[in-house]
C-alpha cells in the first residue's frame, strides 16, 4: 500500500473527522480516482475514506457487517453531507501484496483459498445487502448504455461481452456471502492469519464466482503468472466452481 506524507486543511473536513486528523502523521493512500484515503499514523492507525455523497453508504454498512462477523474493520464515524466520509481503525497486519507474503505463494494462494471458503460458508441472513447480482446486473447495464468498456477481461468488444450477460446474467445466484473484490491488496494476513477484509463496499450476497473470478484475476495480476489457477481452484473445492459462470462475471465485469 502506497503511503505518501501529505498536509491538509482540517477546514475542509467536517467536525466529527477533524478530531482523527489529529496529533500523527497524515499520509496519502488513495488507489482509485473515485476516492481520496488518508492514513493517519496514530494509536493503531485510522484511514478517512472519502468519496462523492452517498457512495461510501454500501462500504459502510457492510464494513460494520463484517467488523461484527470478526472479519473486518472497525467503523469509527461515517458522514455524509456535500461528501461521504468514512473513519476505519486499520487492521492489524499487512495486506497480501506484503513481499513476506508474496515470496511464499503457494502458501498465500491456500491461505486465500481457505479464507474465501470460510466467507462463503458463513450464514449471510443479516448482511446489509442481500440483492448484490441484481445491482451487479444493472450497473453493468448502466455501464453498457453509457459505453464503458475495459477490454482486460477478456472480450474484444463490449458488444461480444454484453451479448454474454443478456444471454446468461440471469443465471447468476443470490444465495453467498460475498466480498465483491476479493483481491490480494483488500486481504490483510497478521502472520499467515485472517486479521481483516478491507474495502469491502461492493460486498453483498451474490453468486460465489464474482469472488472467485477477482481472486484468480488477482493472484495472476499480483504474482506475474496464472500457475496457481488450478491450485486455488483445488483449494477452495472444485466441486463449487463453474467455468462457464467465471466467463459470466468477466463479461460483467468489462462494464465495470
Amino acid at each position: 500500500m502506497q503511503r505518501k506524507p501529505v498536509k491538509i486543511d482540517l477546514a475542509v473536513y467536517p467536525v466529527a473527522v477533524r478530531s482523527f486528523l489529529c496529533g500523527g502523521d497524515l499520509y496519502d493512500s488513495s488507489s482509485s480516482p473515485d476516492a481520496t484515503v488518508l492514513f493517519v499514523n496514530r494509536d493503531d492507525g485510522f484511514f478517512v475514506k472519502s468519496a462523492a455523497a452517498g457512495a461510501l453508504a454500501n462500504e459502510a454498512a457492510m464494513t460494520r457487517y463484517m467488523c461484527r462477523l470478526g472479519l473486518g474493520a472497525t467503523v469509527l464515524a461515517y458522514v455524509t453531507e456535500k461528501r461521504d466520509w468514512l473513519v476505519t481503525r486499520k487492521v492489524r497486519g499487512h495486506d497480501c501484496t506484503f513481499q513476506r507474503y508474496i515470496e511464499r505463494p503457494e502458501q498465500l494462494c491456500d491461505t486465500l483459498a481457505q479464507i474465501l471458503r470460510q466467507l462463503h460458508n458463513l450464514d449471510g441472513a443479516a448482511c446489509p445487502i442481500q440483492n448484490h447480482t441484481h445491482r451487479y446486473l444493472e450497473a453493468a447495464a448502466k455501464n453498457y448504455r453509457a459505453r464503458h468498456f475495459d477490454a482486460q477481461f477478456g472480450y474484444d468488444t463490449a458488444a461480444q461481452a454484453w451479448d454474454v450477460v443478456r444471454q446468461y446474467g440471469h443465471t447468476l445466484e443470490t444465495r453467498t456471502l460475498l466480498h465483491g473484490d476479493f483481491c490480494l491488496p483488500n486481504v490483510v494476513l497478521d502472520d499467515w492469519r485472517l486479521g481483516g477484509l478491507i474495502d469491502v463496499g461492493n460486498g453483498g450476497i451474490g453468486d460465489r464466482h464474482v469472488d472467485l473470478f477477482w481472486a484468480l484475476w488477482s493472484l495472476r495480476r499480483n504474482l506475474q503468472t496464472d500457475a496457481y489457477r488450478r491450485r486455488f481452484i483445488d483449494a477452495y473445492g472444485r466441486s463449487d466452481v463453474d467455468e462457464e459462470r467465471l466467463r459470466i462475471v468477466s463479461a460483467v465485469e468489462a462494464f465495470g
